[in-house]
């Protein structure tokens, strides 16, 4: 390795270390983090505890749909977002609602699993159309919107294969959830809901993370924008420099 190496593998290195950070920092705000996690369990885990103790519904519900508030409540009063609390809430409110309807405790799991199975779907068919839905969901949050599908072949290319690993991830735990909702009692389901919950969508972040830190960077197309605008700016002043100019000549003429 000469001199002259080594600082364009240092550069190289060091844009795939910024690569991976802002990845990881995209994928963190997309997903929720940690927290998101949190508020995405607990409601179902506090049901099912209840549940199991007393075989009470409508106190199980109700604890359940409690909290989702709850959580939505905590994140209003230190100003956080809160689409992740707030779809948690959706999610309990309809679970609630359908087991309330029903008088079937295992209801209050199915509109989330019916969820998880559509959004499976909607990741392999948006795929097999060329526009995967990660894409979609991701493609904001990097500034880069739709370029990827024209213009970034690499990058549209790893998003299709985190889509693949999202739908197929999903479609799996379907399949161990819907039987279990026709042969298991409500506490069995509940506990095996509960603990697919996080190791599913842990493994299909991490893929995510892997595709995309190999891919190529994205196309900020907001800071494509704004130097349009800019250059823009900088063409009309300059037209409007040698009118004044031409005035100002004819003027003292």
């Amino acid at each position: 390795m000469t001199s002259l190496d080594k600082p364009t593998e240092d550069t190289e290195d060091a844009r795939q270390r910024d690569a991976r950070a802002v990845t990881e920092a995209a994928l963190f705000e997309a997903f929720g983090g940690v927290r998101g996690m949190v508020e995405t369990v607990l409601p179902g885990l506090l049901f099912v505890t209840i549940f199991t103790i007393n075989k009470d519904l409508h106190w199980s519900a109700i604890a359940a749909l409690g909290v989702s508030l709850a959580l939505v409540v905590v994140r209003l009063v230190k100003k956080d977002t809160v689409k992740h609390a707030f779809s948690g809430v959706f999610g309990v409110a309809f679970g609630v609602v359908f087991a309330m309807m029903t008088g079937n405790a295992k209801d209050f799991y199915l509109p989330g699993m019916l969820y998880t199975l559509g959004l499976a779907v909607a990741y392999i068919v948006t795929t097999l159309c060329g526009v995967p839905l990660i894409g979609l969901i991701l493609g904001p949050v990097f500034k880069e919107n739709l370029s990827w599908r024209k213009r970034n072949p690499g990058r549209k290319k790893a998003y299709a294969k985190a889509s693949w690993a999202w739908g197929l991830i999903l479609l799996a735990k379907c399949a161990i959830l819907f039987p279990l909702y026709w042969w298991a009692n409500t506490a069995q389901l509940g506990w095996v809901l509960v603990a697919l919950k996080i190791p599913p969508f842990l493994l299909a972040v991490w893929l995510t993370w892997v595709f995309l830190a190999k891919a190529p960077a994205p196309i900020d197309v907001f800071a494509e924008m704004e130097a349009e605008e800019k250059a823009e700016r900088e063409r009309e002043a300059a037209t409007e420099e040698p009118e004044t100019t031409g005035g100002r000549h004819r003027r003292d003429g």
